[in-house]
C-alpha cells in the first residue's frame, strides 16, 4: 500500500518536504497618498488600510521598513482633477512628491507607480472620454507623459494599469528616448472587469462617473485572452507580467507562469482582502489563518510577486515563525 501520511506525520517532515513557502520578500504593500496636510484617515471598506498625506506617513513607513518589506506600490489622490487627469505629470504633483520622499527618507524601499488616471479624472475614466468611451490612443499620449514624469522624479519601477492597447509599447520607448532605459515595467497584463475592485474605490476616489470599464477591463469569463493580452505586453518589452484580481484567477496566474520567462505578479486586491477582514470581525473564520492560506495559494499558482493590503500583518505572522 503507498502510505502518502508517513510524509505528514510530524512537524518536522512537514517542514522538509513543503513545496510552496511564502516569504516576506513576496510582498509589495499598496500605499495611498493624499495630496493636503494632516491626513490619516482610515478606509471604512478596508480596516487597517488608510490614506496619509505626506506630513503623517513616516510611522507607517518606518513600521513597512522594519518588517523587512522590500516594496510599495503607489496611488496618489491629487487635490484637483480635470478631463484629462494633467496632475499625473505635474512634476511638483502628489505622486512626484512622494516618490522623492520615500527615496530621500526610505532609501532602501524600492518604490513602484501605479500608472493610471482615474483617480485624478474628473469622471473617474482610466484616460481621455470621446464619445462616450476611453480613447485609446489619446490616453496614450498622456501615459507617456505621466510615466517620464515619475521617472524624473526618481521611481524604481513604473505599473501601467489602465489595459489600453499598446501600453507596454508607448511606455517602454517613452523611457528608452529620455534616458531611463533601465527603468522596468510591470504590467497589468491580465486586469479583469471585477466586482472585487469596490473597496479600492473608496480608497481612491476612482469610482466612474458613468458606466463602467468593461470597454478596456477583460471580461471575467475569458481565460486565451489574457495569454494574449499577456503575449503583446511580454512582446511590447514589459519586464514582469501581473494578474488582477489574484484568488479568482489562480488559473490565469499559472497560465502566465507555464507560458512566460518572466516574474509574474499578482495583485490581492481590496474585496479579496475586505471578505478576509469582515467575516473575521465576525467571528466566521480563523482571518490569520485565511490570510496566510490566501497568499500561500496565490504563491503555489506561480506568483513570484503578490501585492497585497496583509503585506504588514503577513510580515508578522512570517516573522515569529
Amino acid at each position: 500500500m503507498f502510505r502518502t501520511r508517513r510524509l505528514r506525520k510530524t512537524e518536522g517532515i512537514r517542514r522538509l518536504v513543503k513545496e510552496t513557502k511564502v516569504s516576506v520578500d513576496d510582498f509589495v504593500y499598496p500605499l495611498f497618498i493624499e495630496e493636503g496636510e494632516n491626513i490619516e484617515k482610515e478606509i471604512v471598506s478596508m480596516p487597517g488600510i488608510k490614506r496619509f498625506s505626506l506630513d503623517r506617513i513616516s510611522k507607517e513607513l518606518d513600521e513597512v521598513v522594519a518588517l523587512n518589506i522590500p516594496a510599495v506600490l503607489l496611488f496618489g489622490i491629487p487635490a484637483k482633477k480635470d478631463d484629462e487627469g494633467t496632475e499625473t505629470w505635474n512634476d511638483n504633483g502628489i505622486m512626484q512628491q512622494a516618490i522623492r520622499f520615500i527615496k530621500k527618507n526610505y532609501p532602501s524601499l524600492y518604490v513602484i507607480t501605479d500608472v493610471c488616471f482615474c483617480e485624478y479624472t474628473s469622471h473617474g475614466h482610466c484616460g481621455i472620454i470621446h464619445d462616450n468611451d476611453v480613447d485609446n490612443d489619446a490616453t496614450l499620449v498622456n501615459l507617456a507623459k505621466q510615466v517620464i514624469s515619475h521617472a524624473k522624479a526618481g521611481v524604481d519601477m513604473v505599473a501601467p494599469s489602465g489595459m489600453m492597447d499598446g501600453t507596454i509599447a508607448m511606455v517602454r520607448e517613452s523611457l528608452d528616448n529620455t534616458g531611463f532605459a533601465n527603468l522596468p515595467i510591470m504590467a497589468y497584463s491580465v486586469k479583469y472587469a471585477s466586482a472585487f475592485y469596490g473597496p479600492f474605490r473608496d480608497a481612491a476616489d476612482s469610482a466612474p462617473t458613468f458606466g463602467d470599464r468593461k470597454t478596456y477591463q477583460m471580461d471575467p469569463s475569458n481565460r486565451d485572452e489574457g495569454m494574449r493580452e499577456a503575449t503583446f505586453d511580454d512582446q511590447e518589452g514589459a519586464d514582469i507580467l501581473m494578474v488582477k484580481p489574484a484568488l479568482s484567477y489562480l488559473d490565469i496566474i499559472r497560465d502566465l507562469k507555464n507560458n512566460f520567462d518572466r516574474p509574474i505578479a499578482c495583485y490581492n486586491v481590496s474585496g479579496e482582502y475586505a471578505m478576509v477582514k469582515a467575516a473575521a470581525e465576525k467571528g466566521w473564520i480563523d482571518g490569520e489563518k485565511v490570510m496566510m492560506e490566501s497568499l500561500l495559494s496565490m504563491k503555489r499558482a506561480g506568483a513570484d510577486i503578490i501585492i497585497t493590503y496583509f503585506a504588514k500583518e503577513a510580515a508578522k505572522v512570517l516573522n515569529r515563525k
